[in-house]
């Protein structure tokens, strides 16, 4: 019996499934849209900052922190952990109490038994690995879930704190060009009293008004919009009412873009995730190809047994000892096994696949958004140049205005016009701030998961039971 165990033990590490290597190649050397001077690698972690505004930056903080989203792939985190850890123990000696009683057929006495049971499963063929890689697939992916929730967060936060702001700037902008196109109507109608302008020109200016009016209530909802999605990644229940206070649009600084692209193997969670997939499944193929082998495990039991009688008479009294292999050998299942050994090859090479598609996907976004930022860049230009034009517009006209070579329905044409030049520029600000935030959630950026995220998220919440358990699993 001995000779088989070894010979069964050699036997399992012959047949034990490797991981396979990750493809490669599929990654370009350089990003193509990228900037032509690349200076140093930008902060992944940190990308927020470039907007320089210390409100954003707290309510990132504070998302983080209170994020339900991010709270619950905390707690899956742990769960995966503990099942990883429980994995790990499955393969190794475990030892057991029982007892049993059982009356006998004239019910006049019963048999009691009591007894230890110790069994220790080898693992052989590889099953050991196996259930290992499963393991630790689990986990990893846990992992990538995380910081994809952290991810999207950052961004999410900083998208809609770029689109509040944008709107409550839009409103003002908004206004200004309202009460120029009321005070035009206001002037056109001095003019046709006096026979000057026509009926034509003051319906017009009416109407004019009435379209600069009407534009006013989509900002205006947009405000409401934006800060209630604010509150929402907070986990809170309705806006602080600081949110609400008219601010400027945050201008972002000529930050570097430019990245590495083999940084996205290690950034962009879908790829982590992917990875994950592909240890998952030649774990699921390892358990496959042992279960066409003999399973091997090693027993023993130690048992008490006694016939009662009566309420205190116990007869027959004896003991048992018994220790052994135990074998589980497959013969014929009508190829059941075998189709699952392929089903499980096939699945591999599926994962293999799978993690090519999502590099791919990931070079592609990252592509895609670094184009769009230097489009929005060069939008933000032009209604940069096309602002200060007008700014020097109304400046001339309020000079000729002094000098009386000018009405003033050039000068409240002119404060529309700048209006409405100023507002253009705010959206090609956001543009490119929406933009920026697109690539970086593309590169994945964002805070990394610290090895006691787990213990910060359980002791934040929830209510004394809930952290003591948190505190103590951390402790562990």
């Amino acid at each position: 019996m001995l000779t088989a165990t070894v010979l069964c033990a050699v036997l399992g590490a012959c047949v034990s499934v490797k991981v396979p290597e990750l493809p490669g190649g599929d990654l370009p050397a350089h990003w193509r849209n990228a900037p032509a001077q690349l200076g140093a690698k930008p902060d992944l972690t940190g990308w927020w900052k470039h907007f320089g505004d210390p409100e954003l930056d707290a309510l990132v903080d504070r998302a983080l922190h209170d994020n339900l989203d991010v709270q619950q792939a905390v707690w899956k985190l742990r769960a995966a952990r503990a099942l990883e850890r429980e994995a790990s123990t499955k393969f190794k000696p475990a030892l057991g109490f029982q007892t049993i009683e059982e009356p006998n057929p004239a019910n006049t006495a019963s048999y009691f038994q009591a007894g230890f049971d110790a069994t220790w499963e080898l693992g052989l063929f590889g099953r050991s690995g196996a259930s290992g890689h499963i393991a630790q697939a689990g986990s990893g992916a846990a992992e990538a879930e995380l910081q994809s929730a952290r991810v999207s967060l950052v961004a999410e936060v900083v998208r809609e704190y770029l689109q509040l702001r944008a709107a409550q700037r839009s409103e003002a902008l908004l206004g200004m060009a309202a009460r120029a196109a009321r005070t035009k109507v206001a002037l056109l109608r001095v003019q046709e009293r006096l026979q000057l302008a026509s009926k034509l020109q003051v319906e017009q200016g009416l109407a004019a008004a009435a379209k600069a009016e009407s534009q006013l209530a989509d900002p205006r909802v947009a405000v409401v919009q934006h800060a209630q999605a604010l509150a929402l990644l907070l986990g809170k229940s309705e806006p602080d009412r600081a949110w609400l206070a008219p601010k400027p649009l945050p201008r972002l600084a000529d930050a570097n873009v430019a990245s590495v692209p083999a940084d996205l193997l290690r950034t962009r969670p879908e790829i982590r995730y992917a990875e994950t997939q592909v240890l998952k499944a030649a774990g699921e193929l390892g358990i496959a190809k042992a279960d066409m082998y003999p399973r091997l495990a090693l027993g023993s039991s130690l048992t008490f047994a006694a016939l009662v009688t009566g309420q205190t008479h116990l007869s027959d009294v004896n003991n048992t000892f018994s220790i052994g292999p135990i074998i589980n050998i497959p013969l014929f299942d009508w190829g059941a096994r075998r189709a699952v050994r392929d089903a499980r090859e096939d699945q591999l090479h599926a994962a293999l696949l799978g993690y090519r598609q999502a590099v791919l996907q990931g070079a592609a976004e990252v592509e895609g958004d670094l184009a769009a930022l230097h489009a929005s860049a060069q939008r933000l230009h032009g209604a940069k140049v096309a602002s200060v034009a007008m700014q020097g517009t109304l400046a001339m006209n309020e000079r000729l205005r002094q000098l009386g070579q000018a009405d003033a329905l050039q000068l409240a044409d002119a404060r529309k016009a700048l209006a409405e030049s100023e507002l253009d520029r705010e959206q090609a600000r956001l543009a490119r701030g929406l933009a920026y935030v697109a690539l970086y959630k593309a590169l994945g950026g964002a805070p990394l998961p610290t090895e006691d995220a787990a213990c910060v998220a359980g002791s934040s919440q929830g209510d004394g039971s809930t952290k003591n358990v948190a505190n103590a699993d951390c402790a562990k």
